[in-house]
């Protein structure tokens, strides 16, 4: 199990890149997110993709590893073929033929995708930092109307889908209508009048049935024979701090981003015992979109700009700040722990040209310290209050003692499996030694 420690861009790609290059992986499995995921990879021979819903083992030489996309995504098959497209260009054969599906995943559509946007532009400067493609309203609406919630399952029965998809676009309709004078408040007339052009019914139909043809749409009973044939690895999605429960409301995702899920999966397969689950944190902090970045830094945010993490016209600016301690243990108290720790962007310090620091506590504006802890059971109104601390809380700054990725496992107590100095599965290093009881899941040549 792969999980980001922050706030997303930790580094999930590659680590599930390099992985699967390793060999002895069934497949990809993804169990929380959806299309708005943007997992980097780079080969070593230059080619570059960004995962959505395609598992990042998919440009593994020799190989490409499976995707199985689980009961816990949201699919849109739209994206998705758009995502196939490129990964052919690059000279992946019959990307189609790599997935399998789980036909009880939600299917997110253009009408979820125009309703979300038109919320986001309504909130204004209280932007939550949408990704902008229906995934939170793709859940919103499956909360309100699970029996009208379409579903991948309903792309190779048209009739039911037809009737499905009729009475999402009348009531997601009606969202836009309620929006639309509320953009309009104290807003341009551009602004006011913007509007995502909706789709026509009967082309979503032969796209989603067009996608039940090209996929393998599986049941309840793939996953079990999946994990039964030999490991798989689980790709988490987003990061640990934008969990819908964990994350600091309401900045955060329509999904959990912790193990909950891969694990649930596991349980309903058999025995999880022999789960590992590996954290990714860089050497900095990040933060794409709106929200609390207790250590941001404008210093950091310009001189560690990210070619594949960019303005973004829904979630915002790319944000950087220095390495905050308190939130990975926060995040690693929120998932349960993991096994050992990947780190990436290893360079950063050299390219810095100066000191490297990182946060070793929060305090607030009159100096008293803040301390947070995940809550035992979801309360959004808690995690929004938490939200309002972090807005306004300081970092404690100290110096990174030693090298970075080393400092950084040891300060959280966890094993160093690998790092990465660069984009690519070719720039990782694998320490040559482990604590006791460690284990080797990355195999590679020790530096």
């Amino acid at each position: 199990m792969v999980v980001d420690l922050g706030f997303g861009d930790a580094g999930k790609g590659v680590t599930v890149d390099l992985l699967c290059a390793q060999g002895g992986f069934g497949a990809v499995v993804r169990a929380n997110g959806g299309a708005q995921a943007a997992h980097n990879v780079v080969t070593p021979d230059g080619r570059h993709h960004t995962f959505a819903q395609f598992g990042a083992g998919t440009l593994a030489p020799g190989r490409p590893v499976p995707t199985h996309l689980s009961r816990f995504m949201v699919v849109d098959p739209l994206a998705l073929a758009a995502e196939a497209q490129h990964l052919a260009a690059l000279g992946v054969a019959d990307p189609f033929s790599l997935v399998t599906v789980d036909r009880r995943a939600l299917i997110s559509t253009p009408w979820h995708a125009a309703a979300n946007r038109a919320r986001e532009r309504a909130r204004g400067r209280e932007r939550h930092g949408s990704c902008g493609m229906g995934v939170g309203e793709t859940m919103a609406y499956a909360l309100e109307h699970p029996e009208d919630a379409p579903t991948v399952g309903d792309c190779a029965r048209p009739h039911l889908l037809r009737r499905k998809l009729g009475l999402l676009a009348d009531r997601l309709a009606s969202v836009l209508a309620e929006e639309a004078p509320r953009r309009a408040e104290g807003a341009g007339s551009a602004d006011a009048a913007e509007r995502d052009p909706l789709p026509e019914l009967e082309g979503c139909l032969a796209a989603y049935r067009a996608f039940a043809g090209r996929v393998r749409l599986v049941d309840e009973r793939y996953l079990p024979r999946l994990l039964a044939r030999g490991p798989v690895v689980f790709e988490g999605a987003q990061g640990v701090l934008l969990d819908e429960w964990h994350g600091f409301h309401p900045y955060t995702t329509w999904s959990t981003t912790t193990t909950v899920n891969p694990l649930a999966l596991l349980a309903e397969a058999g025995p999880a015992g022999d789960a590992r689950r590996i954290g990714v944190t860089r050497t900095f902090t990040t933060r794409h979109g709106a929200g609390p970045l207790v250590t941001e830094d404008p210093f950091l945010t310009a001189r560690l700009a990210d070619r594949h993490n960019r303005a973004h016209p829904w979630q915002g600016g790319f944000r950087v700040g220095h390495l905050d301690l308190v939130a990975a243990r926060y995040a690693l108290e929120a998932t349960g722990g993991v096994d050992s720790l990947v780190v990436t962007h290893a360079d950063a310090p050299a390219r810095l040209g100066r000191g490297l620091r990182w946060c070793v506590g929060y305090e607030l504006s009159d100096g008293t310290p803040l301390r947070i802890a995940p809550g035992d059971s979801p309360d959004l109104a808690r995690q929004a209050r938490i939200a309002g601390l972090l807005a306004s809380a300081h970092p404690v700054l100290r110096p990174v003692p030693g090298e970075a990725p080393t400092s950084v496992a040891e300060a959280l107590d966890l094993p160093l499996e690998a790092v990465f100095t660069g984009p690519t599965r070719a720039d990782a290093q694998i320490p040559a030694h482990r604590p006791s009881g460690a284990g080797a899941l990355l195999r590679g040549a020790p530096v």
